[in-house]
């Protein structure tokens, strides 16, 4: 049930980013489905069935009235990476309600910490990927949190609570989702384990010093 949802989330999303339209072009990574199927189902990997569910309904339904998530998210992160040019677009958005706005800063929070808690742990898979917090912002570079928060303004209230309970019960249960995320893309690509990963990213690197 969960690897099919999963698929149909990811079908419909590689729909939508297709239509996605770039100030500078089409960008090359609109053309490697395999990337982007790969980051896209790890990351579902760490959401419930329930939150998975519910996110394949605003895909939906925003298709079905024209509205395209992956704009919109790429379009939020605008706020952060290229705010004079998000201030131009912003009309066209749907206005997000105070606790959508709430939610999203106790989601960040916890994800912030599960990422630092992963460069910790795995330091070299963590130095390649993109900085942590939205301080590493640049117009060309995307954070870490500045991706999630543009994602998770494009989620229906709905899906937000039921991702809020998700993370929630992984803290609790002092599971790290962000850890999950990245085990599965490392798997997707031969890994067996972080640790490996991470070990192989090390020789790699003291080989280039």
């Amino acid at each position: 049930m969960k690897e099919e949802l999963i698929a149909n989330i990811v079908a419909m999303e590689w729909t939508m980013f297709q239509k996605v339209a770039n100030i500078g072009g089409r960008a090359a990574c609109q053309d490697d489905r395999g990337t982007f199927s790969i980051m896209r189902s790890s990351q579902a990997m760490a959401w419930s069935e329930p939150a998975l569910a519910s996110y394949l309904e605003d895909l939906t339904e925003a298709e079905a009235t024209g509205r395209n998530l992956l704009t919109e998210k790429y379009a939020r992160m605008m706020e952060f990476t290229a705010p004079l040019e998000y201030a131009q677009i912003q009309h066209h958005l749907p206005p997000l309600e105070q606790e959508t706005h709430v939610l999203i800063d106790q989601i960040a929070e916890i994800s912030l910490a599960w990422t630092k808690e992963i460069s910790t742990k795995f330091p070299y898979i963590s130095k390649r990927g993109r900085p942590a917090s939205a301080a590493g912002d640049t117009p060309y570079t995307t954070s870490i949190e500045t991706y999630l928060r543009g994602e998770l303004a494009t989620y229906s209230p709905r899906t937000l609570a039921l991702y809020y309970q998700n993370v929630l019960e992984q803290k609790a249960a002092n599971i790290n989702g962000a850890e999950i995320t990245l085990a599965a893309t490392m798997q997707q690509y031969g890994f067996t384990s972080l640790a490996e990963a991470n070990e192989v990213v090390r020789l790699k690197t003291q080989r280039k010093e």
